[in-house]
């Protein structure tokens, strides 16, 4: 059963009879009628009863308009996608937990509202894991921090983050790992761009961690540095949706360390006008 078959079929559906459907279709009845007869063959059903001279729909035939209706539905959403001519379809993207948390939400929900015909899927996870998802085309976007040099893909700034430290509330200054009389720090994954650069820190201060204590979320981590289990490096966009802030002390560090820039990547051999759109959403401030 071939797309062609399926537009014939309801549009003799459509029609109320072949010789109208021959008629929208610019065909010859009888080539209207072999087509049907073919696709009934096929299925090993019929699809329609004759009634006087109108074709009614048998119980198969009714079964079959409502999966035609599906299909040729997808495959005109399809083409548009792949041609590139307006965002339609699924938008996979993928995103730092930081990203996702602090900077998405409303950009999102704009998105949503401007391009309806777009249902978006937002993951999270390792940023290494993201871009090979991305390679791999399960993913059509990725925000992630640092640069990316594959040739295979295109970039765009979106956002330049300010990392800092955060401590306990009555924590002393803090300008370099020797300021750490405990020195734990509260982290994600290894492979986590703000724990390398916090590592990068330490290492720089000529010092290291004592103790890498790995967490899953955000939360988690200010709930634990608050009170008083280690310190942490974050985005301060995190710090504005937390609610105990004031069980927090703040710490500033140089612009080589506390600052980041989150870029939008995506395939360059891969339909742009979903992701184009969406860059155009992130970009509004």
């Amino acid at each position: 059963m071939d797309l062609s078959d399926l537009q014939i079929f309801r549009t003799v559906v459509q029609a109320g009879g072949v010789l109208r459907a021959a008629d929208t279709l610019h065909r010859a009845q009888s080539s209207v009628t072999a087509r049907i007869q073919a696709l009934e063959r096929k299925l090993g059903v019929s699809l329609f009863t004759r009634e006087g001279r109108r074709l009614q729909l048998t119980p198969s035939g009714r079964i079959l308009l409502d999966y035609a209706d599906r299909l040729l539905e997808l495959a005109r959403e399809a083409a548009g996608a792949v041609q590139g001519d307006r965002p339609v379809g699924v938008l996979r993207v993928g995103a730092m937990e930081s990203t996702a948390a602090a900077r998405l939400p409303e950009p999102l929900d704009r998105f949503h509202q401007r391009y309806p015909d777009v249902a978006l899927e937002l993951y999270s996870g390792d940023p290494r894991d993201l871009v090979r998802q991305l390679l791999d085309s399960r993913l059509d976007a990725v925000l992630v921090a640092g640069p990316l040099a594959d040739p295979r893909l295109d970039t765009r700034e979106i956002y330049v983050e300010e990392l800092v430290i955060v401590a306990e509330a009555r924590h002393a200054p803090i300008a370099s790992p020797r300021d750490l009389p405990k020195k734990t720090i509260l982290a994600f994954h290894p492979g986590c761009p703000h724990r390398l650069r916090l590592e990068e820190w330490f290492a720089r201060g000529h010092a290291m961690p004592e103790r890498i204590v790995e967490m899953g979320s955000y939360h988690l981590i200010l709930g634990c540095v608050a009170v008083g289990m280690g310190v942490a490096l974050v985005p301060r966009s995190v710090l504005a949706g937390y609610a105990e802030k004031d069980r927090l002390s703040i710490h500033r560090l140089p612009a080589r360390f506390g600052s980041v820039k989150t870029r939008l990547a995506w395939r360059k051999d891969a339909p742009q006008a979903k992701v184009l759109a969406l860059a155009e959403v992130l970009l509004e401030r």
